[in-house]
């Protein structure tokens, strides 16, 4: 599967990509906003690569590699996961590298992803949890057409204490 866009193109994972993943799995600068308890290993995304099919209907996650089409890096991934076939919802999240921040390709990647989640897939609906202090994913989910739906109180655990965390929602009808 290959999604095109302006600035970037969506694809598939790709066996060439385990290092990449790897290398975003493990950037010590997501995590404030990744739910991961540990580190992943090469051998563990090798059989994540190896079996994963990219059916969300089979999978109940689509994973997708976020390429820069002037120069083919991959700069990111966007996934769609907790997807729920029977009320056709599901969660997003998406990851850019620091070098590839504030180009818009992460709009152009969350704009893409929702379209193909409506248009192909046919949900009804994207969901996404975000640090109430991360500005700059709040301002990209908002930019994107997602609303603010409400504040899970201490939702994030961040060492000893925990924050909170604001749910956005993409309606696609109504």
């Amino acid at each position: 599967m290959l999604l095109s866009g302006n600035k970037i193109q969506l694809r598939a994972v790709e066996p060439q990509d385990l290092d990449t993943l790897y290398i975003f799995e493990n950037d010590s600068t997501k995590t404030e906003s990744s739910f991961a308890s540990a580190p992943m290993s090469r051998n563990m995304l090798w059989e994540y690569v190896k079996s994963y099919s990219a059916d969300i209907f089979a999978e109940r996650q689509l994973r997708l590699m976020i390429v820069r089409r002037e120069d083919n890096a991959v700069i990111g991934t966007v996934d769609i996961t907790d997807y729920d076939p029977r009320d056709r919802r599901g969660f997003v999240g998406i990851y850019i590298t620091e070098e590839a921040r504030r180009h818009g390709y992460a709009l152009e990647a969350l704009n893409m992803i929702a379209a193909h989640a409506r248009d192909v897939i046919g949900m009804h609906q994207l969901a996404a949890v975000v640090g109430a202090d991360n500005e700059a994913s709040r301002s990209l989910f908002q930019a994107a057409g997602f609303k603010t739906c409400g504040r899970l109180r201490s939702w994030i655990r961040r060492g000893r204490h925990y924050d909170d965390a604001i749910m956005y929602q993409l309606l696609f009808t109504n």
